[in-house]
C-alpha cells in the first residue's frame, strides 16, 4: 500500500528550533523552511511535515499520536511522564536542573517548620523531595522563577539553568543539582510498530549525525 502522508515532526519553538534543524540538516533531512520569519505552525519539508510548538505541548503530540516522533527536553519528559520511546540523545540544549535560594539568606531546611519550593516542574520536585526526605509546599509557576524567593513566595526553587548567570544577578545561589538536562528524539511506540521502515531510517541517519 503506498504511503499516503509524510512523518509528522514536532519541533520545539526557541533557540532549540535552530540547533535542531542543524542536527537534522546533517542527517540529510533539510529543515529549511522553518527557519523563516513566518509565523506558520506547520511546514512541508520533504518526506517530514513539522509542527512547530511549545516545548510542553511536544510530548502530549507524540503521546497522542498526531506526531509520529518529536524533539523535546529530558526536563519536560521526565514532567510529562509519557509512554514514549527516547531512541536518541540529540546532545543539543545541554543543562541542568538545580535548586536555588537567596545568597543573603541561607536555609536550613531541618530546622525550618514550612518549607516552600516554587517551580515549573512540580511532578519532578515531588519526586527530587521525596528521594531527599525533605516535607514542603510545591508551588507551581509559568515563568520568572527567580522572583520567588525575592519576593516571599517561596524559600527555594527548582529550575533549569545553563550557565548560572540569571541566579547570580537575581542573588540567589545554587544549592544542589536535580538532574542533567538534554534534548531527546521521542517516538510514539504504535506509530513505530506502524511505520517501522520509515521511522527507523530517521533514527539511523540521526543517530549517523550526532556520533
Amino acid at each position: 500500500m503506498a504511503v499516503t502522508r509524510p512523518l509528522i515532526l514536532a519541533l520545539p519553538k526557541g533557540r532549540i528550533l535552530d540547533e535542531s534543524a542543524a542536527v537534522f540538516a546533517r542527517a540529510g533531512y533539510d529543515l529549511s523552511p522553518i527557519l523563516g520569519d513566518s509565523r506558520k505552525l506547520v511546514h512541508d519539508c520533504g518526506p517530514l511535515r513539522v509542527l512547530v510548538l511549545r516545548s510542553s505541548d511536544i510530548a502530549t503530540y507524540v503521546a497522542h499520536g498526531a506526531a509520529d516522533v518529536g524533539v523535546a527536553g529530558s526536563d519536560v519528559l521526565d514532567e510529562e511522564g509519557r509512554d514514549l520511546l527516547e531512541p536518541l540523545d540529540l546532545g543539543i540544549g545541554r543543562c541542568r536542573m538545580i535548586v536555588a535560594e537567596r545568597a543573603d539568606a541561607r536555609i536550613d531546611d531541618r530546622s525550618l517548620s514550612h518549607l516552600r519550593v516554587a517551580t515549573k516542574y512540580p511532578r519532578t520536585t515531588r519526586a527530587y523531595l521525596h528521594r531527599k526526605g525533605i516535607t514542603a509546599e510545591v508551588i507551581k509557576l509559568s515563568g520568572a522563577i527567580e522572583l520567588g524567593p525575592l519576593t516571599g513566595l517561596c524559600d527555594r526553587i527548582i529550575d533549569i539553568t545553563q550557565t548560572g548567570e540569571t541566579l547570580r544577578q537575581n542573588g540567589l545561589v545554587e544549592i544542589d543539582r536535580v538532574a542533567e538536562v538534554s534534548t531527546r528524539l521521542v517516538v510514539n511506540p504504535a506509530r513505530l510498530k506502524l511505520d517501522g521502515d520509515r521511522l527507523g531510517a530517521l533514527i539511523d541517519a540521526l543517530e549517523r549525525a550526532v556520533g
